[in-house]
């Protein structure tokens, strides 16, 4: 593209788009955006054919790298020959098979799927489903959640009553639902405190509660916060002791990204509903389901009084439910599970050396994450991550902090040349950008 062109496309974009998580007025005023034309892998390339290593797979999402061809071709294929069906009372066999496809990987026990189409619509979907069931199945009083403190499981209305992250929640505050928020376990020195509180929480309110909600292992936004096994099957025994629902939310860990495909597989346990999306379809379109053992999708028939009232006009739409099916079949016929643990001990040790440089407080790992936490107040409106971004974007690297928390979350089956380089340009980008602070 010619430089006019790409003037055109960033004064068009600053006069019209309003971009999620920004302040618009020093967007606006200071900021030149990258202008990306075209992926492939794990890169991204901009007007100019700079190619920059996408540390984040694009919030999380592009679990297989970008283009895959196999991805790309389902998609046109689907395209061709059904673009969209309605779910309401008809179907069609992308989303009739890729539920069973879907259920023959999940945890055991788990039964039914109901697609949406996008992780906070799962997690609503789950949340309206809890509070149904206990309604229509002679426990009306279960209305209250319990989630943990730092908690981040949607933007909807009803998820952001979930959500711990205080500048999420703030503007919201009148409109959201009663939420117990307990510590959380990934807090430094807090892990059997977490474990009482949570105890408390639920026997104190044994016959209100009608769910617990955890992000399995790892809390993803408020800064890749990460906690062991142990709390789930903690949480797993409380629940199943006071007739209380466990919902897992599996939007950025399911799909291999902790090294198994659930996290929930690293407790061994089974929740009553299970959320996921974003690697879901490989990144490729809108998608999300919301899994359920039997008892809880039996809780909804009988009269029409009973069914479940929920829906979206793309639910289950056949160009996104070819796509997961494909997504599924690459997982399978090229191990990408098995490739995670090679690619997660480079991530480990990468993060190890970085904790040795000036202003990192901490690090950790856990499949294919690495994060770590710079000295700085301010949480996620910190501005020393943004610092780190800036020197990254300088060396080829498209880099998004968590505010003082800079992390990388790679395609799944990045090479390990392109892992490499990520990671010393990421160690490069630390060192250099804090010594700016």
């Amino acid at each position: 593209m010619s430089k006019n062109t790409r003037d055109e496309i960033i004064a068009a974009d600053k006069r019209y788009v309003w971009h999620p998580y920004t302040e618009m007025g020093s967007y606006i005023r200071d900021y030149e955006p990258l202008v990306i034309v075209r992926a492939q892998g794990s890169r991204l390339f901009d007007e100019d054919g700079r190619s920059y290593l996408d540390s984040s797979s694009s919030w999380w999402l592009a679990s297989l790298g970008h283009g895959h061809p196999r991805l790309v071709s389902a998609l046109k294929e689907q395209a061709e020959e059904l673009a969209h069906c309605a779910l309401a009372g008809i179907t069609h066999p992308q989303a009739a098979f890729l539920a069973k496809e879907l259920i023959e990987v999940a945890p055991p026990g788990l039964s039914r799927v109901f697609f949406s189409d996008n992780g906070s619509t799962a997690v609503e979907a789950a949340i309206k489903m809890a509070t149904q069931f206990h309604a229509q199945n002679g426990e009306p009083k279960r209305k209250r959640f319990i989630a943990l403190e730092g908690a981040f499981h949607g933007e909807t209305v009803g998820v952001s009553s979930l959500g711990g992250v205080e500048v999420f929640r703030k503007p919201f505050a009148g409109l959201l639902f009663d939420c117990i928020h307990v510590p959380s376990p990934a807090d430094a020195n807090a892990y059997e405190q977490a474990f009482e509180a949570l105890t408390r929480a639920v026997e104190n309110g044994a016959d209100e509660i009608a769910a617990v909600v955890l992000e399995p292992l790892v809390q993803g936004a408020s800064g890749m916060r990460m906690y062991e096994a142990d709390y789930l099957r903690h949480a797993r025994k409380l629940c199943d002791e006071h007739g209380i629902l466990l919902v897992l939310d599996e939007v950025f860990t399911g799909y291999g990204r902790t090294g198994r495909m659930w996290a929930a597989d690293h407790a061994g346990i089974r929740p009553d509903l299970l959320c996921t999306a974003k690697g879901f379809s490989g990144g490729m379109l809108p998608m999300a389901a919301t899994l359920v053992t039997e008892r809880i999708f039996e809780g909804f028939l009988g009269d029409k009084s009973r069914a479940f009232y929920y829906g979206h006009s793309y639910t289950g739409n056949p160009l996104g439910a070819a796509v997961a099916r494909e997504v599924l079949r690459v997982y399978r016929d090229e191990k990408v599970l098995e490739g995670i643990a090679p690619r997660a001990r480079r991530i480990e040790e990468a993060f190890e050396r970085m904790g040795r440089l000036p202003k990192v407080l901490r690090t950790r790992t856990l499949g294919m994450i690495g994060a770590l936490d710079l000295d700085e107040s301010g949480g996620y409106l910190a501005s020393i991550g943004w610092q780190v971004a800036d020197e990254a974007r300088k060396r080829g690297v498209y880099l998004r902090p968590l505010g003082n928390v800079v992390y990388v979350t790679p395609p799944l089956n990045i090479t390990e040349g392109d892992l490499d380089e990520l990671l010393g340009k990421v160690e490069e980008a630390v060192e250099v950008g804090v010594s700016q602070a």
